[in-house]
Order: C-alpha cells, then sequence, then structure tokens
C-alpha cells in the first residue's frame, strides 16, 4: 500500500494527526495503518510510556494523551504504559546529573493514580494499561545482559545530554546506559505499531524501532514527536520541580486562574497543542485579536474549554464567575506582587507576602475584619490555606497572589 492508495479519510485523519507536532518519522507506515483501519476495520496499536516519578499528570502529559486520544478516532489501541520499573532507574533525559532511584512504594502510589487520571482524556475502552515490570522482571540478568550487547558505548554518547556530562567530567551511572535499553525493549514486548512521546524522548523512542528489528518482532514502529508544552512561566517546560504547571486534577479555580496568567503569546501555542478547536477556528481567533478583539477574552475561552475537559461541563462556567466575583468586583489590580510559599496560615502568608508588618498586626487586622482571601473575609486567626493559588487582600489596596505548595 502507499500514500497514491489513500482513501480521502485517510488524507483528512492524518492532516489532523499532524496537527502540532514536532516530528513524525515513518508518515508513510501510520498513513497504511490508518488507510488498513478505514478498509478493513483492523486497529493497531501506539504506545506511550509515562514514568510514574510524581503523582500528578499535569498539561504537559496532557499534549500526549490528547494527541493519542485523536488516534483511537482513526484506528488506534492505545498501549498506556506506565514505566513502573524503569521509573526506579529514573530517565536520563536532560538530566545534568544522575536520578535519585524511587522506592517501590512511591513508584506503586504515584502508578495508582497515573491510572485514574488518564481516562480523563482517553476512550478506556480503546485503552489498555499495562506495566513494564511484568516483562522486564522476567527478562532477568540473563536477558539484561544480552540486551546490553545490542549497543555499543560509542553510540550511547552520541547522545546530547550524555556527551555533555562525558565532556565535563560528570558522573553516568551505568543503569543510565540500561535506561534507553529497557525504554526500546517495551516496544519488543508490547509490538507496538507506533510510539509517542516529547521530542526530548527521541533517542529512546529510536531504540525502541531499532531493537524491534534486533528481536525480529516483524515490525519497525513509526514515531511521532510533539512538542513540549512551555509552562506558566512563560520560558521553560512545564515540569512539576519547576513549579509551573497546571495538573489536570487540580480544582477548577485555581485552573482557570493559572490558564489566564500565561502569556498572550503563550496562548497561541497552547490553543493549537491544548484545544479541540480546529486550526481554522484558531486562525479566526487570531485574526480578531489583530484586528483589535481584547485578547484576555480568548484566554477565557480557552480556559473555560479545559477547565470543562478536565472537571467536567460546566465547570468552566462557574470557574470564570468566581474569577470575575473575585478580582472584578474586588476591583484587584492586574499586576500584584506574587510568591510561593509552604506556609498555610493565613497569618504567616500576610507577613511573608509584606501585607503585614508583623504577625501581631496580621492577627489585628483579621479580628477586625480587613482581610480577604480569593474575595471572601477571614475572621478566624488560626486560619489554614490548602494546597492552591490565592489572592490576599488587606483593606482596600493591598493585594498579593500566594501559590501555597503541599
Amino acid at each position: 500500500m502507499g500514500r497514491e492508495e489513500w482513501s480521502q479519510g485517510t488524507l483528512k485523519a492524518l492532516e489532523e494527526i499532524k496537527r502540532g507536532t514536532a516530528e513524525i518519522i515513518d508518515l508513510e507506515r501510520i498513513g497504511d495503518l490508518v488507510d488498513r483501519y478505514f478498509k478493513t476495520g483492523e486497529r493497531f496499536k501506539v504506545k506511550a510510556g509515562f514514568d510514574p516519578t510524581a503523582p500528578d499528570l499535569h498539561f504537559g502529559h496532557a499534549v500526549l494523551l490528547q494527541k493519542m486520544r485523536i488516534l483511537q478516532k482513526y484506528g488506534a489501541e492505545v498501549q498506556f504504559l506506565i514505566g513502573d520499573f524503569t521509573a526506579q532507574i529514573g530517565d536520563p533525559t536532560g538530566k545534568s546529573k544522575t536520578r535519585k532511584m524511587l522506592s517501590r512504594e512511591e513508584v506503586e502510589k504515584n502508578a495508582q493514580t497515573y491510572r485514574e487520571q488518564v481516562f480523563k482524556i482517553l476512550d478506556p475502552d480503546l485503552t489498555q494499561v499495562y506495566f513494564n515490570s511484568d516483562w522486564l522482571n522476567r527478562l532477568g540478568a540473563t536477558g539484561i545482559v544480552e540486551l546490553t550487547t545490542t549497543y555499543t558505548v560509542a553510540r550511547m554518547l552520541e547522545r546530547d545530554d550524555f556527551e555533555k556530562r562525558f565532556k565535563s567530567n560528570s558522573p553516568i551511572a551505568i543503569s543510565e546506559f540500561i535506561y534507553p535499553l529497557l525504554q526500546g525493549y517495551d516496544s519488543v514486548a508490547l509490538k507496538s505499531d507506533i510510539e509517542m512521546g516529547g521530542t526530548d524522548q527521541k533517542f529512546n523512542l529510536l531504540m525502541g524501532r531499532h531493537l524491534q528489528k534486533v528481536y525480529q518482532v516483524g515490525k519497525e514502529q513509526a514515531l511521532i514527536m510533539t512538542p513540549l508544552l512551555v509552562g506558566l512561566d512563560g520560558v521553560q517546560k512545564m515540569s512539576k520541580s519547576l513549579g509551573n504547571y497546571i495538573g489536570i486534577t487540580e480544582e477548577p479555580y485555581q485552573m482557570y486562574s493559572k490558564i489566564l496568567s500565561i502569556s498572550d503569546q503563550l496562548m497561541w501555542e497552547w490553543y493549537q497543542l491544548l484545544s479541540d478547536r480546529s486550526l481554522e477556528e484558531i486562525a479566526q481567533l487570531k485574526k480578531e485579536v489583530e484586528e483589535g478583539r481584547n485578547p484576555k477574552e480568548v484566554k477565557e475561552l480557552l480556559a473555560i474549554e479545559l477547565v470543562d475537559r478536565f472537571c467536567g461541563v460546566g465547570e468552566g462556567k462557574k470557574a470564570k464567575e468566581k474569577f470575575d466575583k473575585i478580582h472584578k468586583q474586588g476591583k484587584i489590580p492586574d499586576n500584584i506582587p506574587q510568591f510561593t510559599s509552604q506556609n498555610r496560615g493565613v497569618v504567616d502568608l500576610l507577613v511573608e507576602g509584606k501585607l503585614c508588618s508583623s504577625k501581631s498586626e496580621a492577627r489585628r487586622l483579621i479580628k477586625g475584619g480587613g482581610v480577604r482571601v480569593n474575595g471572601e473575609k477571614v475572621t478566624d486567626i488560626s486560619a489554614q490555606l490548602e494546597p492552591g493559588e490565592y489572592v490576599l487582600q488587606v483593606g482596600k489596596r493591598k493585594f498579593a497572589k500566594v501559590k501555597v505548595e503541599g
């Protein structure tokens, strides 16, 4: 089969699949798989692996999951792989030093939350959850030694992050060389037709293609790579460790507020990578902004859409109403000081945010009714806040935004 034999439905599907991708290797194979599905109903296997190194999935993960959901429309059965075995080593991608190994208990706890969260996006009837410990434990010492013979140290050092660390005399653990081999072997075990990942995963994804050939699986997986979503800081990729993320299980108001905090320029990238709106609709919105429409209105549309998706239909509108009540009726300025804190006590936060000069002043103002959190008056001097983002207000003119970390 070839491109000249593909149906119009296949060509249209490929346009949607290619949207927002950074790189695709072997588009012909993907086209053949989709075309075969349209003509015969035969489905194909799309794999994506997630190491459960943190308990929550965020919008950066959602970029990949959304693309997988699109592929499910066109014939894919998703192999959602939880790397419970490899997570104990830690993916060395982009790391300047060896990662700390996670305990089995940490990995299992995080893996369970991944399993619960993934179906906010994927169709559960077309998704199979796998744990790579199922086959990597069985591989044993003999199998792992055999696996290490399939690649050379010289080739491994061609990898950008390894090369930089080697040249700077930074330690590289042998386990880090084994990690991409183990991830590649996942594709052998699952016999994947397509593997997906971020652009930073290219080396690992190609390893799967290489090992499928070595182990004579009878296929070489195509690869789809998605861009790394830029986080709330507008500079670095979204990451829990950098604190510039939005978790897909966050409370609707917190999620809505964070989306509105991104820059107008970054908004368009988020539209392309996260929105279900067509490219034509996004182009029209961009044209309207260029012609004078307030970009905040367009950002609100994105925020409502994403809150509805992850929190439930109708929650986006409720979050907007709450946000508008707090910010518009409370006449909160657009540019207010922001800080992050481990503290949860309102008294401590008022001092840390420089809204009060001392704890005694903070207590006095709370008792007098002069302190509000998210527009609601606080009267309890021992009040504590849950992790999330809040607007603190003292009197009519003093404001600060705080991110309370867990």
